[in-house]
């Protein structure tokens, strides 16, 4: 999965395109380590957090929760990201999987 659920929260993992035409979820990625990533491309630049937050942003909006309940925790200028969710309401954790593609998403 590209999420886990801790006592903090939701660790959510991203692999972030920024520069896109548009912000879209694409799927599920999986490196060459076999951790699972959900795909995310936004259209803001790489620079002066403008992706990350743009992101945020993009989060928030589709899980329906505040950006003050998103916080990066790690990959600030790298591709992977990992997020907490400040929460583990169940309707959320829903909505991230409704994000998984039918065929499992293994594709790269």
């Amino acid at each position: 999965m590209f999420f886990d659920v801790t006592a903090k929260g939701i660790l959510l993992r991203v692999r972030l395109s920024p520069g896109a035409s548009q912000a879209v979820i694409k799927g599920v990625f999986v490196d060459d380590k076999g951790y699972e990533y959900i795909k995310i491309s936004v259209a803001s630049p790489p620079e002066k957090g403008k992706a990350n937050k743009e992101l945020v942003e993009m989060l928030a909006k589709n899980l329906k929760i505040a950006k003050s309940e998103i916080e990066l925790v790690n990959g600030e200028v790298s591709h992977y990201k990992k997020l907490i969710l400040k929460t583990t309401d169940k309707a959320i954790v829903e909505r991230l999987n409704s994000w998984r593609p039918e065929d499992d998403g293994k594709n790269n």
